[in-house]
Order: structure tokens, then C-alpha cells, then sequence
């Protein structure tokens, strides 16, 4: 693997899912992998489970760890080519980027989305130039429009708790309310995901207004009607996201949507998964989050081995 930006970075997901959960079981089996390489997780937004998760996966392979908060220790980059940089920008990202890559021999990015302008940031602009200059295998920490660690682990997460007598699980990504417009990029990694996957029933429900972009939404089926999408699912994900077609706007805040026990009555037991952090009883109600079908807590568990997966498959082709 030379990067991990998106699901297409990966030649065979049953065998990522399968390296990650050796992982889980003996964590410092390749610890001597990692020995002498430096890893730099460069954050332009804030971060809990993906920091300290890429953080314990590179220390387990034996790999140094470097951290840096670009929000707030360093400089305002500039992105755009031929700028006269004469406002509030200090640094460009082609010597940003080149000079990280000089100390780290992998990069792990992480960059929201403005959500003001689609199409500015649908071409993730500020993540391929990185690539391009830093001239080093980068991970995605959470880009503008996709998040493949957390989609990872929320395979994993799914493999494991999948019932072995059912080959083929109903997963169902339903919309939640929220007080604020959030970005897609869980949401469409998900899908992107579910959909590479040979032995999923992916199901995805939203109100109106909320389609995921069609190139991430895929062959998954839209049904607008969230009782009737979680009729016998196995797995319900819930995440909000703004809307994508009337970009980054707020369209719907019905309660209806968040997630209770009693929605879950017409599924199969279904488990439930979020990526965190969480609005209680906003997206999600404390019953379900406290409840025996909550899988939040071994998803972020799964985060470590994700990221560790996924070093492994880098280091061993530097």
C-alpha cells in the first residue's frame, strides 16, 4: 500500500480486516517493523480517537511519533498556486508539506471541509497537493469528504459481531439530528466501504434533501422511510450529516429520527454503531448508548487496529 486516502487504496479488504484483528489479539508481534521510522500526524482539526488511536498503532509497531496541532502551533498555509501572499497565509504547502516529509517517512493528514463551497472542497484540493509535495506515503486522519480509518474499524467492528449462521447481514446507515451542519466525509466512507464489500445488504435512510453524492452512495438502496429501512437490520450506524445537495445546510432537526429501543424492536437485535463523539439524546438516546446493543465503545477499540493494519501494509513496501 503506498497510500490511505480512500477504500480504492486497498487491494484486498478481507485481508486488512484479517491482519487488524491478528492485531488485536497479539499487538507487538511486528515491533520491530516500525524501528527507526518516524511517523508525523499533522492535525488542522481537533481530534480524540484518531490521535491518540494512530498514536498507539505506530508505537506498537515500534515506529517514533510525531504530533502536531497545525490549528495552533503552526503557520496559516496557503494553498493556491501563484498567490501573491500578502495577507493573512504564511507559509505555502508546497515547503509545509515538503519539509514534513523530509522528517517523517509516513504522514498522517487530517482536514475538514469548509462547507461553504462543494465544489472547492469535493476535489480535495488541500489533501492532494500535500501528497504531491510531501513525497512520502500519507494516511488519511479525516479528509473534506471521507474518513477510511473509521470505516475500517467499523468493518471490523461489523465482522465481528456478525452472526455466523447469516451470510449475508443487513446494514443500515440511517441520518440522525443534529444542532450543527457536520461534513458527509463518515457518512460517504461508510457507503464507500459497504458498497466494496461482496456480502453486505447495505440500506441507507435519510429525510429529503440529504443524499449522500451519487459516486459515494453507490448501489446502496435510499429509503426515505426510516421504520420501514430498519426492518430486520442486523447493524443500524447512525451519523448526521449535512446536506450534500444544498451544500452544508441544515434541511431537517425532526427528533423522530434519533435512534430508541423502541425503533429497534422491528429489527433483527440489531447492533448499533456511531463513530463518536456523540450527542446524547440529540442523535442517539442514553438507552441505546448504555444499552447491551451499543458497539461505540468497540469501534473506537478498533480504531487502534485499523491504523495498525494499515501501517503495517506501508512500512512493509518502504
Amino acid at each position: 500500500m503506498k497510500q490511505f486516502t480512500t477504500v480504492s487504496d486497498v487491494k484486498n479488504i478481507e485481508k486488512l480486516i484479517k491482519s487488524a484483528l491478528k492485531y488485536k489479539k497479539d499487538p507487538y508481534q511486528d515491533k520491530k517493523l516500525g524501528e527507526n521510522k518516524t511517523i508525523g500526524l499533522i492535525f488542522l482539526n481537533p481530534s480524540l480517537r484518531t490521535r491518540l488511536s494512530t498514536q498507539k498503532a505506530a508505537m506498537n509497531l515500534g515506529m517514533n511519533v510525531m504530533v502536531m496541532n497545525m490549528d495552533k502551533e503552526g503557520w496559516a498555509l496557503e494553498t493556491q498556486e501563484g498567490v501573491v501572499m500578502n495577507y493573512t497565509t504564511v507559509e505555502h504547502v508546497k515547503e509545509a508539506a515538503a519539509v514534513m516529509g523530509e522528517y517523517c517517512d509516513i504522514i498522517g493528514v487530517r482536514s475538514f471541509p469548509k462547507l461553504i463551497d462543494r465544489e472547492e472542497d469535493y476535489t480535495e484540493d488541500f489533501f492532494k497537493k500535500f501528497i504531491k509535495y510531501c513525497r512520502v506515503p500519507v494516511v488519511s486522519l479525516e479528509s473534506a469528504t471521507l474518513h477510511p480509518l473509521q470505516s475500517l474499524a467499523d468493518c471490523i467492528t461489523i465482522e465481528e459481531n456478525r452472526k455466523k449462521d447469516k451470510k449475508t447481514p443487513k446494514v443500515v446507515l440511517t441520518w440522525a439530528p443534529h444542532i450543527k451542519p457536520l461534513p458527509q466525509a463518515v457518512a460517504n466512507s461508510f457507503a464507500e466501504w459497504m458498497n466494496a464489500m461482496d456480502d453486505i445488504e447495505f440500506i441507507i435512510t435519510h429525510p429529503s434533501g440529504y443524499n449522500l453524492a451519487p459516486k459515494f452512495s453507490g448501489k446502496a438502496k435510499v429509503i426515505f422511510d426510516q421504520d420501514k429501512a430498519l426492518k430486520d437490520a442486523d447493524f443500524v450506524y447512525v451519523k448526521n450529516w449535512s446536506s450534500y445537495e444544498e451544500y452544508g445546510k441544515i434541511l431537517c432537526q425532526d427528533s423522530n429520527w434519533m435512534l430508541t429501543n423502541e425503533k429497534l424492536k422491528t429489527t433483527n437485535n440489531a447492533k448499533v454503531m456511531h463513530c463518536l463523539p456523540v450527542r446524547r439524546n440529540i442523535e442517539l438516546s442514553d438507552e441505546i448508548l448504555d444499552g447491551p446493543n451499543s458497539l461505540v465503545l468497540n469501534q473506537a477499540n478498533n480504531r487502534v487496529w485499523a491504523a495498525q493494519a494499515v501501517l503495517k501494509d506501508i512500512l512493509s513496501e518502504l
